[in-house]
């Protein structure tokens, strides 16, 4: 094996560590979320893609600031940041315009 792969494969953050496999799995949060941008908006739950969105900017922080600095996880928690934050917003908008409706009819 080149010196270079054995250097990844032995540091503080590679494959041998929780500090790679747990950006790993955490991938799954930022590919059930792009699976997600092509559901209806009346399918996505509004409280858990918030929860998901505040939850990535909490790690996004804590990846920049643990020692060693973990990029991968700080790369995961960007894009799950990035994708729950659109369908945050696709699905509020969505809420916002069903309550219209709502009121509109009420009033007839």
């Amino acid at each position: 094996m080149s010196s270079a792969l054995m250097k990844f494969i032995n540091s503080p953050t590679g494959p041998k560590t929780t500090h790679f496999w747990g950006p790993v799995a955490n991938w799954g949060f930022v590919l059930a979320g792009l699976e997600q941008t092509t559901k209806p908006e009346h399918m996505i739950s509004g409280p858990m893609t918030g929860a998901l969105t505040v939850y990535s900017g909490l790690f996004m922080r804590f990846a920049w600031r643990v020692q060693p600095r973990n990029y991968i996880l700080l790369a995961c928690h960007t894009a799950n940041g990035s994708v729950q934050g659109y369908n945050f917003a696709r699905w509020f908008q969505w809420n916002r315009t069903q309550e219209a409706v709502t009121a509109a009819e009420a009033g007839k």
